[in-house]
């Protein structure tokens, strides 16, 4: 069975077309590479990631990314749009995000979070390039380990 996964960006300015997104792509493109089934990212305005995530939800795929809106100014909302719908949290991927990202000063700013809910795990990543390199950089080793987790798939 191929797992299947979704990036969703969470970026008014690049819903309204006024920039192209740059971080989808490159979730994307790492998901894929670690063989899970990906379409193209879907861009969304701010406001409209609590519909975004719940479809997605609904879905239930292997695994959901987001990018963007983990920040402070008032529109950010994708860690109160993902929040409810993670049953367990996993600080530990967002404690290791943080030290990764260590040497770029607004990293500390970002919100980023990740956790799982039945089959899927979901984690939320800032809108920068660098912050999706990182988020994969951090995901690499665990990202298979964990959905053999939550498939019951016991490695040890």
């Amino acid at each position: 069975m191929t797992r299947r996964a979704l990036v969703i960006v969470a970026s008014t300015r690049a819903a309204a077309g006024e920039y192209e997104d740059r971080s989808g792509p490159i979730l994307v493109n790492f998901l894929r590479e670690q063989g899970f089934d990906t379409p193209q990212p879907l861009v969304v305005a701010d406001a409209d990631i609590d519909a975004a995530l719940a479809t997605a939800f609904a879905d239930a795929p292997s695994v959901i990314l987001t990018s963007g809106g983990t920040g402070i100014t008032p529109d950010d909302r994708t860690v109160e749009a993902l929040t409810p719908h993670l049953e367990r949290e996993l600080p530990g991927l967002a404690h290791a995000f943080y030290a990764h990202s260590a040497a770029i000063p607004t990293a500390a700013l970002s919100r980023t979070i990740a956790g799982v809910t039945g089959s899927t795990f979901a984690m939320a990543l800032p809108g920068s390039t660098g912050a999706a390199k990182d988020g994969c950089t951090v995901l690499e080793p665990v990202l298979h380990h964990i959905i053999n987790q939550l498939e019951g798939i016991h490695e040890h």
